[in-house]
């Protein structure tokens, strides 16, 4: 018996109590797409533990989360070794006894060029390094020491007050070299005198280092000096009778210049204020 085009026609249904319905396609295997779980609004009052601790400068996220689960941390007095612990700005957050500030720390390193005074304000109207940072950040950042106005070179930008008094204390031996253009060529007998020690007018200062710059004349000199009197580089070779031309610094703290354009700032890299943070 021939089945009619009605039968002929007919599927054959997966579904024995139903009609057949169809599975929903999946590139990626077998088994049906999932919907995406709704999403919940976050807190914006809280703030993962580890970043709170970055923020603060301690160290990095990853490494927070290390201390963490060491015992490192308390919050309101009590120890907490839990990872993705959140807690609020008004918390007492502390590291190994120490309570912690929330906001986050910042760092701009600028390569200023001349005819810039290193203040914040100026009542002579004069232009100050604060113009050339100011799209840098919302808050409020501050010099770390002092460049003359016709000195160039890496100048600290930062609103960790802690940092700052630390790069400043002569007794942490803060690492600055300087590039130095001499009216004339400096004699050997003055460089000698120069790495020896002198007396000024404010007493003896000694230097890390002084030599002559590779592959230029006389009149260019590297010095390496850790000390931070006002305007110690130029007094040091007024002293001996020399002008300095230019001065330019091109090492602080062991930061440089490198791909840093005159005029130009950048953030610090994460381990560049590790490195910092450091310093003893």
């Amino acid at each position: 018996m021939r089945k009619s085009d009605n039968e002929r026609n007919r599927r054959p249904s997966n579904n024995k109590g139903g009609n057949f319905k169809k599975k929903p396609f999946n590139k990626g295997g077998s088994k049906p797409f999932k919907s995406a779980p709704k999403k919940t609004n976050s807190n914006p009052d809280l703030i993962r533990l580890n970043k709170y601790i970055a923020n603060a400068g301690i160290c990095s996220r990853r490494e927070a989360d290390t201390f963490i689960t060491a015992g490192n941390v308390t919050v309101n007095g009590k120890p907490v070794t839990e990872l993705g612990y959140k807690v609020k700005k008004s918390d007492d957050v502390r590291f190994d006894g120490r309570r912690l500030n929330p906001e986050k720390k910042e760092y701009v390193l600028l390569n200023k060029p001349k005819n810039f005074i290193t203040t914040t304000s100026d009542d002579k109207g004069r232009r100050t390094v604060m113009e050339l940072v100011s799209s840098a950040s919302k808050n409020r950042l501050y010099p770390v020491g002092r460049l003359d106005r016709n000195t160039t070179g890496l100048l600290l930008f930062t609103n960790d007050g802690e940092l700052a008094k630390k790069l400043t204390h002569p007794k942490h031996n803060v690492r600055k070299i300087y590039h130095v253009h001499l009216d004339k060529a400096l004699t050997m007998r003055d460089l000698q005198q120069i790495m020896e020690g002198l007396t000024l007018e404010d007493g003896p200062i000694t230097v890390d280092e002084v030599s002559y710059v590779q592959g230029a004349t006389k009149k260019e000199v590297g010095i390496e000096i850790h000390s931070g009197k006002n305007r110690i580089v130029r007094r040091i070779f007024e002293h001996l009778g020399y002008t300095v031309v230019k001065l330019d610094r091109v090492v602080f703290a062991g930061l440089t210049k490198k791909d840093l354009p005159r005029g130009h700032w950048r953030f610090l890299t994460e381990q560049e204020v590790i490195n910092l943070g450091m310093i003893r």
